[in-house]
């Protein structure tokens, strides 16, 4: 069994700051790309932020410069910095991590349960 916990998130103004992180746990030989994914009420689910095994971060367009994604390998776990919030951040924020739970099985995909980050005045 793999769990994918989020925290964090919550309300801000715009401007604001907010940080979000996702601890993975359980069954897990080996942990490659984390990232980070948000859906909006009515939109598709978008990939946000991605760092890869060797820590290469990648970033949507409309969070470059604005969005930090990092992971810290001792925990299994994935942050998402989030400065100069604006009101089309708004979404469910979701962790995804591609891993692998034995040497003899594929990696793959699992998701957090998504955590809200709203951005309003």
């Amino acid at each position: 069994q793999v769990q994918l916990v989020e925290s964090g998130g919550g309300l801000v103004q715009p401007g604001g700051s907010l940080s979000v992180s996702c601890a993975a746990s359980g069954s897990i030989f080996n942990i490659y790309a984390m990232g980070w994914y948000r859906q909006a009420p009515g939109k598709q689910r978008e990939l946000v932020a991605r760092i890869t095994t060797g820590g290469s971060p990648g970033y949507a367009d409309s969070v470059k410069g604005r969005f930090t994604i990092s992971r810290d390998y001792a925990k299994n776990t994935v942050y998402l910095q989030m400065n100069s919030l604006k009101p089309e951040d708004t979404a469910v924020y979701y962790c995804n991590v591609d891993l692998q739970t034995s040497r003899w099985d594929r990696s793959r995909d699992y998701w957090g349960q998504g955590t809200q980050v709203t951005v309003s005045s």
